[in-house]
């Protein structure tokens, strides 16, 4: 079994229910959600919007590699009703001529094991979660102090 952090985020519709929405199928698709967050609401981060996030992490533990984990967030999150992500450059921030905006569901792998990943669809750890108070309060909420 792999241990991996996933961030949620959400501004548009009912906020806590997508949250909640997801975690559910996190835990059907995915794996065994070990622990989670208390939910957070936060300003948008990197683009304007009068809608505010609602943030949270969970820790869960799956059988799935990092690019089939890739792949199931990404059809967690069209099955919330995502259509569409924003394209990343190579540092993780949008790519030029592209921005964030408002969505119904982000699911981002922030961690994997103790593993890095460097490739075009898929940076661990989460090249930016450092930079974003949003990530890193919920995550230390559940992460254990030692062994990282």
């Amino acid at each position: 079994m792999h241990t991996v952090y996933l961030s949620l985020g959400t501004n548009l519709g009912y906020r806590k229910r997508n949250i909640r929405r997801a975690i559910v199928k996190i835990e059907e698709q995915i794996g065994h959600v070990v622990r989670q967050s208390a939910l957070y609401e936060t300003e948008p981060w990197g683009f304007s919007s009068a809608n505010k996030f609602v943030n949270a992490a969970v820790c869960v533990e799956t059988r799935l590699t990092p690019q089939e984990l890739l792949k199931a967030t990404q059809a967690i999150e069209q099955q919330l009703g995502r259509t569409h992500k924003t394209t990343k450059a190579q540092d993780g921030r949008p790519a030029k001529g592209t921005s964030y905006q408002d969505r119904l569901i982000d699911i981002d792998i922030l961690l994997y094991d103790d593993i890095t990943i460097d490739e075009p669809d898929l940076k661990i750890p989460h090249p930016l979660m450092q930079e974003r108070e949003f990530v890193m309060v919920p995550l230390g909420e559940i992460m254990p102090s030692t062994g990282r």
